[in-house]
C-alpha cells in the first residue's frame, strides 16, 4: 500500500513539474509567435473535452520525460 501511494505522489509531482516547464516554455513560444495560449491545467492534465487517447496520456508522458531531463540537468549542474 505504501508503494502505491509513494508512486502516486511521485507521478503527481513529476506531472506538475513537467507541466509547469511546458507551460512556461509554451507561453513564451506562443507569445513570440502570437498563437493562442493553452491553460496551465491543459499542460498538466491534457486538453479539456477530448476523447483522443494521446491528449490524456500523451501529455502526462511528456511531463514525465521533461521532468526526468530537468532533474538530470540539475544533477549535472550541481555535481
Amino acid at each position: 500500500m505504501e508503494e502505491f501511494f509513494g508512486l502516486g505522489v511521485l507521478w503527481l509531482v513529476c506531472n506538475f513539474i513537467g507541466g509547469t516547464i511546458r507551460h512556461i516554455y509554451g507561453s513564451i513560444w506562443r507569445t513570440i509567435f502570437k498563437k493562442p495560449k493553452y491553460k496551465y491545467k491543459e499542460y498538466v492534465f491534457g486538453i479539456e473535452n477530448s476523447k483522443n487517447h494521446f491528449d490524456i496520456h500523451g501529455h502526462q508522458f511528456n511531463n514525465l520525460i521533461i521532468t526526468i531531463v530537468f532533474v538530470a540537468i540539475i544533477i549535472t549542474i550541481l555535481s
